[in-house]
């Protein structure tokens, strides 16, 4: 069966009610429409931290937060990975060479027994094993398991134990007379010999530690019986002398030759993008890709980021890229639901957008369930509910239209909730701000906005105190009259709406900023501060207005 493709539905950074609660009813909905056969996963993501009033209504109709999603660029794991399994260290050259042969790999990853990376072997580095090597000594210098000698040369253990390692002495072809092969044999060597009874002998006699009998030459009793007391291995194969001379180093481990130090690995989660960076300086051909247990995955190459496929994305509730979770441009954006102006956010492709001069993407949502004949259910009915009532502040905002209440109103009937009664209990539970430092509350719902290169960073808290507003504004003042320069903006604003009056309290701070809001809104700026009747929306109220000015000031 094909996996199916996971497709993120995400709101804007600094997410608020809506943004959460629409990506939650909106990967419901999708889901519901393509049914169990679908070739699509949509998943209700997060960018940002949830706020204590919209942690009340997950909590309230049960549900999680949504998953944390802080970069949409592509990972190894969206890659084609390939899944060439490792090998033990202890194999012979020539297994690992038949493994590559047999797999179509250049590289081989070596593993222990937890299947964690040990090291790497390439065709080149067998290349050299077989073309460079002139140590006679290497077959035990590189302490060869007898068991890869007798599987390499196809041969039979006459005496010694198939389990023992070769780790002493050279290899040599007794090809001379008894008589000069003492003068050549040391203690320990390995020699390759004939069925010639006295080579036989005489490299036991002169303390050989292990001898290769060929052609599948007999050994005598007495043979076996001098190699068990000089303690001697011997094997027998079919192979002719020369064979056997050629293939014995093929049987050296390949732990011997691999590489061990510093390995450049990649994980499951590592981004492409950086990664990418890295393979290209390196003339590897193949990188391993390891778990978060550390365990071997498989291999990748430059290859495999050609054909990379892109992360699919569902934006709500936003449409600027300044907003959006990042990497967004590498993404492959299928769809956009929005209630907000046209931002900067550009696609590759065509995708489907539906924008509506509505108060809240909840609405939207509701009339595409209705459009589409869904049943909405009694939670994610609550999730909507609370994401209209919270972004037209009760019916408050100018941005609130005859079908955000028809909507809301439906809603609430079907999650069981009085509207005016829940938001009350919403809007409190959302109005702990006090442990909070100044930062954190500026940025609870902060959204940025670039005109013509200039960056305008604008916040929001609301509340149904006004103490509590007060108290914030003397925290979130001196954060903003020293730090907004460092976040790099041009200017910062921060309403404090107050929810009962209908009015809000604006923090002013950047070059001219002041005398933009005078001109903007026909108001008083004393001391960095606004106040602002009938004012309580910041997308319909705020950053029309201010970006209406900016734009007429230039052309001026």
């Amino acid at each position: 069966m094909t996996e199916k493709q996971t497709v993120c539905v995400v709101g804007h950074k600094n997410p608020d009610t809506d943004s959460i609660c629409s990506a939650i009813a909106y990967a419901w909905m999708k889901n519901q429409l393509q049914g169990e056969d679908g070739k699509k996963k949509y998943v209700a993501c997060r960018a940002g931290s949830v706020s204590a009033e919209t942690q009340y209504a997950l909590n309230r109709f049960h549900f999680s937060q949504p998953r944390y999603l802080e970069n949409i660029g592509t990972r190894v794991k969206d890659m084609e990975i390939r899944r060439t399994p490792g090998v033990d260290g202890k194999i012979s050259v020539k297994d690992a060479w038949e493994f590559m042969k047999t797999h179509n790999v250049f590289t081989l990853a070596i593993t222990d027994k937890e299947n964690h990376l040990t090291g790497l072997v390439t065709t080149n580095d067998i290349a050299k094993s077989y073309m460079d090597e002139n140590d006679s000594a290497i077959v035990s210098v590189a302490k060869t398991p007898y068991r890869n000698i007798l599987k390499t040369l196809e041969a039979e253990m006459v005496v010694g134990d198939e389990n023992g390692i070769l780790d002493q002495g050279k290899v040599i072809i007794a090809a001379a007379n008894p008589d000069v092969m003492e003068n050549y044999i040391d203690p320990h060597d390995t020699v390759i010999l004939g069925n010639r009874y006295e080579a036989q002998l005489m490299a036991i006699l002169a303390g050989a530690g292990t001898i290769i009998v060929c052609l599948g030459a007999p050994v005598s009793k007495t043979i076996q019986h001098m190699a068990k007391e000089h303690g001697t291995t011997v094997m027998v194969t079919k192979l002719d002398t020369y064979t056997v001379a050629r293939l014995i180093n093929q049987s050296m481990p390949i732990d011997f030759f691999m590489k061990s130090d510093n390995l450049m690995t990649f994980g499951m989660n590592d981004y492409t993008d950086v990664i990418q960076e890295s393979m290209l300086k390196m003339r590897y051909r193949d990188f391993p890709i390891v778990d978060k247990r550390g365990c071997y995955v498989g291999t990748i190459s430059r290859r495999n980021l050609m054909g990379v496929r892109k992360r699919a994305l569902i934006l709500v509730d936003h449409n600027e890229a300044s907003q959006a979770v990042d990497n967004v441009e590498n993404a492959e954006i299928l769809e956009v639901i929005d209630h907000h102006r046209l931002g900067s956010l550009e696609t590759v492709n065509p995708v489907f957008f539906r924008n509506e001069p509505v108060g809240s993407t909840a609405t939207i949502i509701w009339q595409i369930a209705h459009e589409r004949e869904v049943e909405i259910p009694e939670n994610i009915a609550g999730l909507l509910c609370s994401a209209i009532l919270s972004d037209t502040l009760v019916f408050r905002s100018p941005t609130c239209t005859m079908l955000d209440r028809a909507a809301a109103q439906e809603l609430a009937q079907i999650a069981g909730i009085d509207p005016q009664e829940y938001a009350k209990e919403m809007f409190q539970a959302g109005s702990t701000l006090r442990d909070k430092s100044a930062e954190e509350i500026f940025y609870n719902d902060f959204k940025t906005f670039n005109n013509n290169g200039l960056v305008i960073g604008i916040g929001q808290v609301t509340s149904l105190s006004q103490p509590e507003l007060d108290d914030i504004a003397v925290r979130v003042k001196p954060f903003l009259e020293k730090k907004y320069k460092e976040k790099g903006l041009d200017l910062a604003f921060f309403m404090l709406t107050n929810i009962i009056n209908e009015e809000t309290r604006l923090l002013c701070y950047g070059e001219s900023a002041s005398e933009l809001i005078m001109n903007a809104f026909g108001v008083e700026v004393k001391d960095n501060e606004a106040r602002m009747k009938s004012v309580v929306s910041r997308k319909k109220q705020i950053v029309p207005v201010i970006m209406d000015t900016l734009n007429h000031d230039q052309d001026v």
